[in-house]
């Protein structure tokens, strides 16, 4: 590594499940190839001190944005789950249509009630907070829902 990229913030994103992080790939491997010790990083993920996940279900995949500094301290943001993983849920599927877009293939159905709902929860993280209007999230939720093979029932 060269001098000017060791003075510099490093960034991580990694998806971890929600209060069951443990220090096996892929947090470990990423964490331990920028030198930070990954049994910290889980310890304050999984801690009953600052419970970030708490809200969530334990195992709900969650990402996490790491910031590790040149001291090889970090600091962690964790963001809402994957819109994917919340349509499987709101569903009640467990994979996406193989043929999504082709007719009469559908891998469920959401009513726009439960768009909108995961559009709220979306637009909670901090970088769509306040900057993107919620109707923009729903579009690009349902575009997901598309993708999948879901379909959207009023």
């Amino acid at each position: 590594m060269s001098k000017v990229a060791a003075l510099k913030a490093q960034m991580v994103r990694l998806v971890v499940p929600a209060g069951k992080a443990t220090a096996a790939p892929p947090v470990g491997p990423a964490l331990g190839a920028r030198g930070v010790k990954s049994i910290d990083f889980v310890k304050e993920f999984n801690g009953e001190s600052r419970p970030r996940t708490a809200h969530l279900i334990a195992g709900t995949p969650t990402p996490v944005i790491i910031t590790i500094q040149p001291d090889r301290t970090f600091t962690f943001v964790t963001r809402t789950p994957p819109t994917s993983y919340l349509i499987k849920q709101a569903a009640g599927i467990e994979t996406g249509a193989g043929e999504a877009g082709k007719a009469g293939v559908s891998a469920g159905t959401l009513s726009v009630k439960h768009v909108y709902e995961i559009a709220k929860l979306k637009a909670t993280d901090d970088h769509l907070r306040g900057t993107i209007p919620l109707e923009s999230v729903a579009r690009s939720v349902m575009g997901s829902c598309k993708s999948m093979g879901v379909t959207v029932v009023p």
